[in-house]
């Protein structure tokens, strides 16, 4: 569950859901979903270089639904926070 896609400004950024490093399979899907949000996610984008790493709420299957284009909307939006 991981994505890499890389914004305008040439940084690549990583994208995985939080807790995928759980080895059982349902209880990593628990702990990255989010608390009273059913089909919502956590993930953790982190770039290349300098910049911040973010924390994303994503829906369903985000690693095969959202765009490039949606991604990087949804991680500036957060560095905006």
């Amino acid at each position: 569950m991981e994505r890499e896609i890389t914004d305008s400004d040439g940084i690549t950024w990583t994208c995985i859901q939080a807790y995928s490093g759980l080895s059982n399979n349902a209880e990593k899907q628990d702990a990255a979903q989010v608390k009273g949000q059913e089909d919502s996610y956590w993930v953790v984008c982190t770039p290349s270089g300098g910049a911040k790493s973010v924390r994303l709420k994503l829906e369903g299957e985000w690693e095969k639904s959202y765009s490039d284009e949606m991604l990087l909307n949804e991680i500036q939006a957060q560095q905006e926070v």
